[in-house]
Order: structure tokens, then C-alpha cells, then sequence
């Protein structure tokens, strides 16, 4: 395995090959494997481009064929940070062909981040779209460029700066399948070798990378799949990122493409954007968050299409409300499916043909007979079912270990190898209800935000005597980021000034505080600790007095 990851233990992982969970096929295998039985039927539609999987096989071997002309070898690291659309699933597949590893980045992640990325995994490439909006992603590249000593390619899905490759000019080069095949002669990777550097969460600092292999990451897209009923007929919407966890394998693209569906690539989120391509292509599933549940179930558009076809809404990143589970059966005819997981392993998804309670209630349950589950307490023993603790799994689709981050392992894992999920959550049966996180973070709807990382970048304002970030109730999004400040003595500080300083830090602006509070002190615990869950309480309460017609 690729230096700096850590291993399953051997036995271990004979036990999961015996057992059938690991496959002994790569990635780019499953599509092609697919491919074989349905090569002419359409995988991707992106606009009014149609792929079928005889495309995505010839096309993501042509570009493999272009990377190892570039010179990217086998377990060379390269951060892929492009949109959804066709070249996003060319470039991950053809890295994926020849052994590279694709380091997921996000369309939002800017300079502090990407700089992280490409030197805390050695990434010798970067592919980024020339620009989307008003950001030039080229720019960006030529400004951490110099930061990352390992990198020596940058490919542009677009229009390329100067000694930047063209990336579809790479798809468009003309090569025979003889050709093709000739060149890829020797460059199969290893089923149990990583293919795909995941993001952690980033509950401490900036993103820890997460390693997984080809048979664990099939196996990931396999189950989900299973569990969210996909089969030849789905026909599955992408609005989320295709770089995220949720939306590349559990179930998302890859589930999708396991069992020969068609993927749907939405434009935004936008409720005539999603429901009008329900009614076109007939889309049976839509991966979703909170927020977007939220306004598509407070907009009139949908009432205006056909959604018959429409089977299940599944939610992931942060838990949706019984309610809104309710109404979205309602309102659109289909069951809501809650996911909960994390981009280290374990998936839990509430069966299809569970009782009320548990769809309306329930986080899920694993994907897998063989994912381990514990409920711990704060001293590390295991609690009684229906008992509030700290979740812990392991299994063969988690990893062991986060990538040359060997001081995060005695945190983020037990003596006895199980994962540390970091979330409080209660469980009956293998039926898990969350209840909130253990660590510092606040969930935006799905994007994790590290306090600690926005703390600090907020303490290098002049006018800054101290700060801590705490999360506050919103409808919408569930959390948002309210940072309470201590001013330097004389010192006056607004939320604009804050929010300015804060991007020219160029950090994703999602991560940036909603809310700015000026105080004098922080409560305070005996020790000194500052109290969070006091702020917490002020802020919602302050909220809560500024909504219209409350009582003074």
C-alpha cells in the first residue's frame, strides 16, 4: 500500500476477500464492467450532452492515455477540483485507470485550502476548470503554484494559462483502440492500492486526507446502492458536488454506475433547474441536503412538473427533521431517505421498507452485515442501547488510518482499532439516532466548518484581542458560523471589516462567520475554559428576540 496509509490487518482483510465483500476489481473495472452489458445506454446527461458508457470507457481511457503522456505514474497524487459535468467523470476514471490518486477538492475551496491539499498529499498535478463565475481557478493555480515544490502539472478543463495543458484537448486527441490499449499495457493498478484521497471534515485544523482502495470503495458504492434500491432502471440526479464522499459513492455516481443506472448532472439547485429535468429524463432518486429539501419544499415550482417517476429523496450531511420528512412524502410523492456517514467509512441508510417510525426518525443503519457499531461513554465503555455516546465502527470500507498523519491516530482511533465518529448518538438495534457532535464544529447545512481553523485566522486581526466561533440556530441551513469577539482596548471592529480580512485569507465562503457579536468577556468555566454552549444559548435567545412581532 501507497507509503504513509495504513493497512488493514492481513487477516482482516483475507477475511473480508473470503466473505465476498472486496471484489478484487478497480474502479475504473466497475465501469467498465457495466460497460460491457450496457454499452449503449446512456450514463451521463449533463445539459443536452448524452453519454452512454461505451463513451465513459473510451473517453476515460483516452485520457489516461494523455496523463501518462504528461508523465503521471501510479500513486502520483493530483488534487481534482473541477465542477460537475462530463470532464469531472473523464479525469476521475482516468487517473483512477492508471494508478493515480485524485485528491477530491470542491468547485468552493480557494487558496488556503488548495495550497494544504497539494502539500499534504505531494500532489505532482492539479486539475481545475479555467474559471467559474468570476473566479479564475488559472490564477489561483499560478499563486500556490510556488508553495507546492511537488507539483509539476496544471491541467485546465477550458481555456489554459501559460504552461497550463489543455485538458480537452487531451479527451479530443484521435487514438485507435489498439492504440489505447497498447499504451495502457502495463499500467493496471492494484485492486488493494489506494485510488481516492477524500477530505475529512476538518474538525481540527484543515482537512486530514482519507485513503481508500479501490475493493473498499467499490464495496462503499456497492451497498449503498443496494441500500438506496438502485438497479439498470435508476435514474439518479447529482445537485451536490461530485468531489464529496455522499455524491461520488454512497450511493452517487458510482452506485449508480455499479448497477447500470443513468446519472443526471443538475445545473444548481434551483427548484425549476431540478424538477423540470425530473420531469425530462424521468429521474428516480435526488441526492440532497437540508437546505435544498428546505426550499424546494417551500417553493411553488414543483407543483408545475410531472414528478411520477420520482421515487426517493435521500439526505446526507446533516439530519432532516421528521417534519420535513413528512411533508416531503406529501408534497412529492416519494419516500425520504436519511443517510449518515462519513468519507472514512461507515454509511448508514434508512431501508426503504422501514416502518414510519424509523423513516421518519431514524439516522439508518449499516450498509454492511459486517460494519462494526459501539456506543461509548466518555470513559470509553459501551452503553446500553437507547443511552446517549460517542459512535465508534469499524469495518471493510473504514479506514485505519488517516494519510501521514500518524499523531491523528491515537485520537481519531481506539486501542482496538475502531473508527471515533466524533458524533453523540443513541441506538437501538443497529438503528442509529444522532443527537449532535462531540467535537468543535459547526454543520452549514452539510459543510463542516473547524472553529478552531476560522479562530485562528480571525486572532491575525489587528483589532482582535480574542475570538470564538460558535454555531447559531438557523431554518434553513440548520447552523450557522456566529463569531463572538473581544476587541483590542479603543478598538472598534464591524462585520464587514471582518468578513474583508477574513477573504483576503482566501478560504471558502462557506466558512465565513453570519454573524458578528462584540463583547467585553466570555463566560468562563472554573478552569478557564470558555463556555461555547452559554454562547450558544445567548445567541439563539438573542435570535429568538429579534424576530418580528416578538413581544419586547
Amino acid at each position: 500500500m501507497l507509503e504513509g496509509c495504513v493497512p488493514w490487518p492481513a487477516d482482516v482483510a483475507a477475511r473480508y476477500r473470503q466473505r465476498g465483500w472486496w471484489e478484487g476489481i478497480t474502479i475504473p473495472q466497475l465501469l467498465e464492467r457495466t460497460a460491457a452489458r450496457h454499452p449503449g445506454k446512456a450514463a451521463l446527461v449533463s445539459g443536452d450532452l448524452r453519454l452512454t458508457y461505451a463513451d465513459l470507457v473510451a473517453g476515460s481511457r483516452r485520457l489516461a492515455c494523455g496523463f501518462l503522456e504528461a508523465g503521471i505514474k501510479a500513486q502520483d497524487r493530483v488534487v481534482l477540483q473541477l465542477a460537475n459535468g462530463p470532464e469531472f467523470v473523464f479525469a476521475y476514471f482516468a487517473l483512477t485507470r492508471i494508478g493515480a490518486i485524485p485528491v477530491m477538492a470542491l468547485r468552493a475551496h480557494r487558496h488556503s485550502e488548495v495550497r494544504h491539499f497539494l502539500n499534504a498529499s505531494g500532489a505532482t498535478a492539479y486539475v481545475i476548470p479555467d474559471r467559474i463565475g468570476n473566479f479564475d481557478y488559472r490564477e489561483m493555480a499560478r499563486e500556490v503554484g510556488p508553495d507546492a515544490p511537488a507539483l509539476r502539472h496544471v491541467f485546465v478543463a477550458g481555456e489554459p494559462g501559460p504552461g497550463q495543458i489543455d485538458l480537452r484537448a487531451l479527451l479530443a486527441v484521435p487514438l485507435s483502440d489498439d492504440a489505447i490499449a497498447a499504451r495502457l499495457a502495463g499500467h493496471d493498478p492494484d485492486p488493494a492500492e489506494v485510488t481516492t484521497m477524500l477530505l475529512s471534515g476538518g474538525t481540527t485544523s484543515l482537512s486530514k486526507l482519507i485513503p481508500r482502495t479501490h475493493e473498499d470503495y467499490v464495496l462503499n458504492a456497492r451497498l449503498c446502492g443496494r441500500a438506496g434500491g438502485f438497479n439498470e432502471a435508476t435514474v439518479f440526479m447529482a445537485v451536490l458536488p461530485l468531489g464529496h464522499n455522499y455524491n461520488l459513492a454512497s450511493p452517487g455516481m458510482l452506485g449508480c454506475f455499479y448497477y447500470g443506472g443513468t446519472v443526471v448532472l443538475a445545473p444548481s439547485g434551483d427548484a425549476a433547474d431540478v424538477f423540470s429535468l425530473v420531469q425530462r429524463e424521468k429521474v428516480s432518486v435526488i441526492a440532497a441536503v437540508v437546505p435544498l429539501i428546505s426550499n424546494w419544499l417551500n417553493s411553488p415550482v414543483p407543483d408545475e412538473y410531472d414528478l411520477a417517476s420520482l421515487k426517493v429523496i435521500q439526505n446526507g450531511g446533516a439530519r432532516l427533521a421528521p417534519e420535513l420528512r413528512g411533508r416531503m412524502r406529501e408534497r412529492f410523492g416519494c419516500i425520504a431517505q436519511e443517510i449518515y456517514g462519513t468519507a472514512e467509512g461507515l454509511i448508514n441508510m434508512v431501508p426503504l421498507d422501514a416502518p414510519d417510525e424509523m423513516l421518519l426518525n431514524s439516522s439508518g443503519v449499516p450498509v454492511c452485515e459486517d460494519d462494526e457499531i459501539k456506543v461509548l461513554d466518555d470513559d470509553g465503555n459501551e452503553v446500553a442501547d437507547g443511552e446517549p455516546g460517542e459512535l465508534v465502527t469499524r469495518g471493510p470500507y473504514t479506514i485505519h488510518g488517516y494519510y501521514n498523519a500518524p499523531e491523528k491516530q491515537a485520537e481519531a482511533f481506539t486501542p482496538d482499532g475502531f473508527y471515533r465518529m466524533g458524533d453523540i448518538v443513541r441506538k437501538q438495534g443497529r438503528h442509529v439516532f444522532t443527537e449532535g457532535r462531540r467535537k468543535d464544529l459547526i454543520n452549514r447545512g452539510g459543510e463542516k466548518i473547524s472553529c478552531e481553523e476560522v479562530e485562528n485566522l480571525i486572532f491575525g486581526h489587528p483589532k482582535v484581542k480574542a475570538v470564538t466561533l460558535v454555531a447559531m440556530p438557523d431554518p434553513v441551513f440548520g447552523e450557522k458560523a456566529c463569531a463572538f469577539v473581544i476587541a483590542k482596548d479603543g478598538q472598534t471592529l464591524a462585520f464587514e471589516e471582518l468578513i474583508a480580512f477574513l477573504r483576503a485569507q482566501k478560504i471558502a465562503s462557506f466558512k465565513l462567520p453570519e454573524r458578528l457579536e462584540v463583547v467585553s468577556q466570555f463566560p468562563l468555566s472554573p478552569v478557564g475554559k470558555v463556555l461555547k454552549r452559554q454562547l450558544r444559548e445567548m445567541i439563539a435567545a438573542k435570535m429568538e428576540d429579534e424576530k418580528p412581532g416578538t413581544p419586547a
